[in-house]
């Protein structure tokens, strides 16, 4: 240990310990791991590790260690109160110490010392900084503008870019002034400064502009007079550095270009307004860009020809690959198109930018290779919507007919025929890459089928798609399959896309098609495609035709069934799906093979949600067959009979999931069916409520109770021979549900059980009313899920109702039973009601809640004015950045207001959603009027509340159920709510009436 000259005792000690944790020896090992981790509790110890981390003439990696464990000591023992904070603190004094060590050694020559260095003066400025390290920052910007020291400037850039992020808006306007320009001179100093330092200048740029993008919201002046004067200047650095072509295999050049984009992008974002004045300083260098990558892009990636870099990143462990940086490309044009100003720019060069978005949508060679060797991974990635160069140009595509509607449409469909073109012209050429072209160019059209559907309905676009289509047929299905098996998927993909605007001949000629490939001996690509067209066609297509082929297309989708892999069942069931709802009359000649291979999935693949679902999805259709229900029953019932009757025997998720299915057989089913899976299921689903802890046993249990009460109805009770049996058994399932110590994620569809019990059962319940009440406000004091909460709360809303027209007695009722806090459990069943009614979701939900508050304000109970309620906000929270220092905010204060007063005021807010809207019906505007005028007499506070309550916008959440009521009463639709609620008379409440009388 001679050799560790120039250090004092204890560094020696740490030296020695630090060594001996890198000895082969397990027990040496560990003794000296154990003697760190006393040390570090003693005053000094980081002060010993930031030495011995900072001389450079100790040996490199045991510098490396102490600085990892520098780091460590930083998070565990810096700041009291934080997440992974360790006592003791470290003390002042070794604190000021360690940040003028660590400072002074931001230039070492090692770049992974540097890193480490940078990385533990990050993690003290967001605790210290400004206050306690007020020098900090200037010594930061004193090294990144001294060119005699690089490894300073390099340093310093890596500390700047590890906490820029956390600059809030009271540091960020002082600072930007003077480290925007010193970022500007490194970024434009190509001979001073390397690719990595301009780069991560330009991370530490666009890091602050997302800060100053935010800050706008609150200071739009001052970050307008942070940016203006610097815009133009970096605009132009910008377009220097875009304005040379794309290299071919150049990381440290794309990864530039990509910071230039991010920074790009966040501009266009943050201060579009701005950038339109000065967007035409960097369009043509940015089309530069897009055009020469192009090529760089099918050289490397297309055609595999060049290194593409994939995978690879730099030292911060930043993507550096081809694809992300085209990528970040396609998020800028996406902020350019998606801002309505800066798109009309553009707005002339539409048709080249679509022209060239489609070659980038090419499949690359790379994943040709995986996807032939793993049909798996090419169903996930067609499925993917987060991160490839051909899921940015579908975005883009997207986005341009959203900014140009028609025009938009129209250049994709001129651009696809260009490159169809080009694609047919490669393969007369010899090219081998031309099926990659002609691919893209059918998902670029198929991408956009929706919207090309609409404006072929219209007779506005200037495509033939029937010739689209009947080129794809010739050419891409039945010939080549082994060859270009996905362009042959793409095409069948082609044809469910417009499956809608085809003509009826068409149809089934695609049909047969893939009738074809599933039955044939062809890539596994392509019998994916054809179960994609024929989950799309098959419901579309006309059963008397196809019914001499569809045994055939059983047998291939069973064939399939068996073999298939996971990514691609899902798959294989929808088309099984479409095939059963398309053709009844064969559904019943192979049910007997179908039924059980489909068990036999599910059971296999009972905790996989979406597999399981898919599986029962399809035993649901083939059970809504008239002729199937029985068989379909009778070959369920032994499989899931010995799983319900002996639930702890069997492997994860399958009770549950078993439970999913039996609710599914007796949706809709007559009430002999119901009593078979009664005498075989009843008492096992009671049972395993009563007994199981298992969270999705008990929802899924719950459910199924519901729905024997739902479809047994009072018949449910005779069916054990006594009925008082069978109703304590429900009861005791409702008390277990109900309990006040059951977590509330296994209580949570017990208000759809116990609305089961009120609404069919309700001459066997009154008895028990009280019972029930009491348990439901126990319930509803210790839920912890809000949907549970909500679900009680409708109970409640049922019960109103089904007092009226003595309200009064139920309110009678709930005054006399205690809640803790509270007077009564009216006082706190009304105010968690009126706190949660905007919150509601559910067009049955929102019309039974809201007309139940009418009913207790129409019963003028004395209680109801005793009762004092959450009214109207009188103080919000901090605004501004939140940052540590803001972390601990004021709670929102509220004001209290009398519960008729909040009533009344909820069903006045009510009406407001629907006059705002203009979805009242013209003959109610009087009557509307007549609410207004009594209005204005009621209390002040109601007035108040509805104009704060919602700042300008809708008190209620639940969109699509307000929706759905204004469809009902304003165009009297035919809309279907849950099974479970669509018998109850209230659905047929007109709301708006309701609320006005």
């Amino acid at each position: 240990m001679d050799s560790f000259g120039g250090v004092d005792g204890d560094q020696l000690w740490l030296l020695n310990c630090l060594n001996a944790t890198l000895d082969i020896n397990q027990e040496i090992r560990s003794s000296a791991e154990d003697s760190l981790k006393q040390a570090s509790a003693q005053p000094g110890f980081g002060v010993a590790l930031a030495k011995i981390t900072v001389n450079r003439g100790l040996p490199l990696g045991l510098r490396q260690l102490a600085a990892v464990l520098l780091k460590q000591y930083v998070k565990q023992h810096w700041q009291e109160g934080e997440e992974n904070y360790v006592p003791p603190t470290v003390i002042l004094a070794d604190k000021v110490v360690i940040r003028h060590l660590l400072l002074q050694s931001l230039d070492d020559p090692h770049r992974k010392i540097c890193t480490a260095v940078g990385m533990a003066v990050a993690s003290i400025a967001q605790y210290d900084w400004p206050e306690e390290w007020p020098e900090l920052m200037s010594t930061l910007l004193k090294l990144i503008t001294d060119q005699t020291n690089m490894n300073g400037v390099r340093g310093a850039l890596r500390c700047l870019a590890l906490f820029s992020g956390d600059l809030d808006d009271k540091l960020l306007p002082k600072l930007v002034p003077v480290l925007f320009p010193c970022l500007h001179t490194i970024v434009s100093s190509i001979n001073v400064y390397d690719l990595s330092m301009r780069r991560r200048a330009l991370a530490i740029l666009h890091s602050c502009i997302s800060t100053l993008g935010v800050m706008s919201g609150v200071f739009e002046l001052e970050t307008r007079e942070l940016m203006t004067p610097m815009l133009k200047t970096w605009l132009e650095q910008f377009s220097l550095i875009l304005s040379s072509p794309v290299p071919s295999e150049d990381p440290e050049d794309w990864s530039l270009r990509m910071e230039v984009l991010k920074t790009l992008t966040q501009m266009a974002q943050s201060f579009p307004k701005l950038m339109i004045s000065k967007f035409s300083v960097v369009l043509e260098p940015l089309w530069q860009t897009f055009v020469s990558c192009l090529r760089v892009y099918e050289l490397a990636s297309v055609q595999g020809k060049d290194d593409s870099y994939a995978g690879r990143t730099d030292s911060d462990g930043g993507d550096q690959s081809l694809e992300a940086f085209i990528i970040q490309l396609f998020e800028f044009l996406l902020s350019v198109v998606g801002n309505t100003k800066m798109a009309k720019v553009i707005k002339n060069n539409v048709i080249d930018l679509v022209y060239y978005t489609i070659a980038f949508m090419q499949i690359t060679e790379d994943q040709v290779q995986t996807w032939l060797s793993d049909v798996n991974q090419y169903v996930a990635d067609e499925d993917d919507v987060m991160y490839s160069c051909r899921i940015s140009g579908v975005l883009l595509l997207e986005e341009l007919v959203g900014a140009y509607e028609f025009v938009g449409i129209q250049s994709i469909v001129d651009a696809v025929k260009k490159r169809i073109g080009e694609a047919t012209e490669a393969k007369a050429a010899g090219n081998l890459n031309w099926w990659k072209l002609r691919e893209a160019a059918i998902l670029a059209f198929g991408s956009i089928s929706e919207l090309v559907d609409e404006q072929q309905l219209e007779g506005n676009l200037k495509f033939d798609i029937e010739a689209f289509l009947d080129d794809i047929l010739a050419h891409d299905i039945g010939t080549g399959m082994a060859n270009y098996p996905f362009l042959n998927a793409r095409a069948f993909w082609a044809a469910s896309k417009f499956s809608s605007v085809i003509s009826k001949g068409r149809q089934e000629e695609f049909v047969y098609a893939s009738m074809r490939a599933l039955a044939s001996d062809v890539p596994p690509a392509v019998k994916v495609g054809a179960c994609r067209a024929l989950s799309q066609l098959l419901p579309r297509s006309n059963a008397e035709i196809l019914r001499p082929h569809m045994v055939a297309v059983f047998s291939a989708i069973a064939s399939l069934l068996k073999e298939a892999s996971d990514e691609t069942l899902h798959l294989v069931l929808e088309a099984l799906q479409a095939a059963v709802k398309a053709d009844q009359q064969t559904t019943v000649m192979v049910e007997s093979v179908i039924s059980p291979l489909l068990l036999d999935i599910w059971a296999q693949h009972v905790s996989d949600p979406f597999i399981s679902i898919d599986a029962v999805e399809v035993l649901e259709a083939i059970k809504d067959v008239q002729g199937c229900l029985h068989p379909l029953v009778s070959r369920v019932l032994p499989c899931i009979g010995p799983i319900l009757a002996n639930p702890q025997q069997q492997p994860t998720g399958l009770v549950a999931g078993t439970l999913d299915l039996l609710t599914m057989l007796l949706k809709n089913a007559p009430s002999d069916v119901v009593k078979i899976i009664h005498d075989v299921c009843f008492s096992s689903v009671v049972s395993i409520i009563l007994q199981s802890d298992d969270h999705s046993e008990l929802q899924n249990g719950t459910e199924c109770l519901a729905a024997f009460v739902l479809w047994g109805k009072d018949a449910l009770l005779t069916w054990a021979g006594d009925s008082s049996i069978t109703m304590k058994m429900l009861l005791d399932a409702t008390a277990r549900l109900l309990s006040p110590n059951m977590e509330s994620s296994g209580s949570l569809f017990v208000g759809s059980f116990i609305l089961q019990l009120v609404l069919h059962l309700s001459p066997y319940m009154a008895q028990h009313l009280r019972d029930l009440v009491v348990a439901l406000v126990r319930r509803m004091e210790t839920s912890e899920i809000a949907g549970l909460k909500n679900s009680l709360l409708l109970v409640f809303a049922r019960l109103v109702h089904m007092s009226s027209p003595d309200v009064g007695h139920f309110i009678d009722l709930l005054t006399t039973i205690s809640v803790k806090g509270y007077e009564n459990s009216l006082g706190y069943v009304m105010s968690e009601w009126t706190k949660q009614q905007c919150e509601i979701h559910g067009t049955y939900q929102i019309k039974v809640t809201t007309t139940a508050l009418c009913l207790i304000l129409a019963s003028r109970h004395p209680e109801l004015a005793k009762v004092y309620v959450q009214g109207h906000l009188i103080k919000s929270s901090t605004s501004g950045i939140v940052t540590r220092s803001r972390a601990k905010l004021a709670p929102d204060q509220w004001s209290l207001m009398s519960l008729p007063a909040k009533i009344l005021s909820l069903l006045a807010e009510m009406l407001i959603e629907l006059k705002e809207q203009n979805l009242v019906e013209d003959d109610e505007d009087d009557e509307w009027e007549d609410v207004q005028d009594e209005e204005d007499d009621s209390n002040a506070d109601v007035t108040h509340c509805l104009n704060t309550s919602s700042n300008g916008r809708s008190a209620y959440k639940d969109i699509d159920a307000m929706n759905h009521i204004i469809n009902e009463e304003v165009e009297d639709d035919d809309f279907q709510d849950d099974p479970l609620t669509a018998g109850d008379p209230l659905n047929e409440i007109n709301l708006t009436s309701y609320i006005v009388n």
